[in-house]
């Protein structure tokens, strides 16, 4: 699947570029693979679809100067709110050679051990890296999460499900989920002394000064 998305060249640069924000713009770099780096702009608009459609694992059809290069969407940076796209990278890619990259792990179903058993759900991984040609990247990994059917349970890098032509550069060991006992934190109870048990600084005062001339 590939995603298409219009750019254009941008002359603008620094603190300028507020004004195409403004506009409905994101800044935005291409690198990689046979381009030269560029400056560029594209409609905020149609890069959150094709971002929403590719993620940042799923070539996208990059139009610019009459040329189209297959990248992918490289560093979204958000404003500190979170509301607002501030800047994009695009990593230039060649169809034929494999790159490596992070897939995001998605968690499907419900893990009967937490429906049944009231255990907790670990997710130990949010991504994993692979390495694949472009073409034959995944939007996603699924995790089934009806494999934990009981407390103590986990779903490790090994039981993820990919095609043959994608390669997954992590440890088969490495956990992905689990299904963790719920711990029950010991309750401490304080008691309060009793008046019997306070003594105030006169009274511990008036009997060491009896002590004292006791032994004189």
């Amino acid at each position: 699947m590939s995603v298409d998305l219009r750019a254009e060249k941008r002359e603008i640069l620094g603190k300028k570029v507020k004004h195409l924000r403004e506009q409905g713009f994101v800044p935005a770099e291409i690198y990689g693979a046979g381009v030269s780096n560029a400056h560029l702009s594209v409609p905020l608009k149609d890069f959150m679809k094709a971002y929403k459609e590719a993620g940042e694992s799923t070539i996208v059809s990059l139009s610019f100067d009459d040329k189209k290069i297959p990248v992918l969407i490289q560093d979204v940076v958000v404003s500190s709110l979170g509301r607002e796209v501030e800047h994009v990278d695009f990593l230039a890619v060649k169809m034929d050679e494999e790159i490596k990259t992070e897939v995001p792990l998605e968690f499907v179903g419900e893990a009967p051990a937490v429906k049944e058993k009231s255990a907790i759900l670990v997710k130990a991984m949010q991504e994993v890296e692979v390495e694949a040609l472009p073409g034959d990247l995944p939007r996603s990994i699924k995790v089934d999460l009806g494999k934990l059917g009981d407390i103590g349970f986990s779903i490790y890098v090994k039981d993820l499900e990919v095609s043959d032509k994608v390669k997954i550069l992590v440890d088969p060991q490495t956990v992905v989920a689990s299904a963790v006992e719920q711990t029950v934190e010991e309750e401490v109870v304080v008691t309060a002394p009793s008046v019997e048990d306070i003594k105030t600084e006169a009274e511990e005062k008036k009997e060491k000064k009896g002590e004292e001339k006791a032994e004189e």
